[in-house]
């Protein structure tokens, strides 16, 4: 159990709720508060502390770290790429001014340690496909990797201005089955589990073909309670790690599927997000991830659809 106090920001999305649990059952739940702006996840308001908080409101965000003694925040609030593109200046003041004030409450002592994640939409139709490394051109072309990129900087920035301890990781696309995905544009990978276990066919609206980098959700979070456990001089990058785990196309996802279920059937009609997910990287190269805290992934794409399939027949 920790005596540190944890405040996690947008605790009812889809890492954000599975994050709250697994820090809960590390810390105890006393000392891990969730947040949001409504009461609307209500098991997770009922499993331990939750306030309602708005991480655009610094006042709000202050008083809430000063009634809890506050130490560490997690700043899991987002608007993500397809749903960033529909309501651009919402994303931008979302994704960049949340973030701000935490950064500011962390420069003016209010909390110690901050976690933030950036994505792989920072890259950019520039950017190498193939193994895109740590350090490589950064060009994105949607709101969202455009949020993410100058939230990067900013996060180095007051590291070295202001000494502020963040630590963030560029999630690939991330794959539950507690959780629906929240507006991404890799939210195919789970819908697909979903209508194939109800409907027995799905229509994608990416190419059969469009590979990217994907993740369980196990192994997001993992990643994320390890990085902000290793102690500050561990931690090289302060803009954002680079990490991955597997890369796939929605055909290979549908081949996977159909070891379990021989009748599903897929079709394909690409829309806007096809650009998006054209303007990614196929492969990511997280070596500095691994090199500097130890990071190694878990789940390949079998066992992501064994467990997907296997979870969501319960559910």
């Amino acid at each position: 159990m920790s005596s540190h106090k944890i405040l996690i920001l947008g605790a009812a999305g889809q890492i954000g709720s599975e994050l709250t649990a697994k820090l809960r059952a590390i810390h105890g739940k006393d000392n891990v508060i969730a947040s949001d702006i409504n009461y609307n996840n209500t098991a997770l308001v009922n499993s331990g502390i939750f306030e309602i908080v708005d991480a655009l409101n610094y006042v709000s965000l202050k008083v809430c770290c000063e009634k809890y003694n506050i130490d560490t925040i997690y700043l899991m609030v987002a608007m993500l790429s397809a749903k960033g593109e529909k309501y651009p200046m919402k994303a931008w003041d979302l994704n960049v001014t949340s973030l701000f004030n935490v950064l500011n409450l962390a420069k003016a002592k209010f909390i110690n340690k901050i976690f933030w994640p950036s994505s792989i939409a920072v890259f950019g139709p520039t950017t190498p496909k193939e193994n895109a490394p740590q350090y490589t051109i950064t060009e994105p072309n949607t709101v969202y990797g455009m949020t993410k990129l100058i939230g990067e900087r900013w996060c180095q920035y007051y590291n070295e201005k202001y000494d502020v301890d963040i630590r963030s990781l560029r999630y690939p696309g991330i794959i539950s089955w507690k959780t629906l995905p929240g507006g991404g544009t890799t939210d195919y990978a789970v819908e697909i589990y979903y209508e194939a276990l109800a409907k027995k066919k799905y229509n994608c609206f990416l190419a059969e073909n469009t590979e990217l980098p994907m993740m369980y959700m196990d192994d997001a979070i993992e990643a994320t309670v390890a990085i902000m456990s290793v102690p500050t001089g561990g931690i090289k990058i302060r803009s954002s790690y680079n990490i991955s785990a597997v890369s796939y196309t929605p055909k290979q996802v549908a081949e996977s599927i159909k070891k379990h279920i021989p009748e599903f059937e897929i079709s394909y009609s690409p829309d806007f997000r096809q650009d998006i997910a054209n303007s990614w990287p196929k492969r990511i190269d997280d070596s500095e991830a691994r090199k500097d805290w130890g990071w190694r992934h878990k789940f390949d794409l079998e066992l992501i659809t064994n467990e997907m399939l296997k979870q969501l027949s319960r559910k």
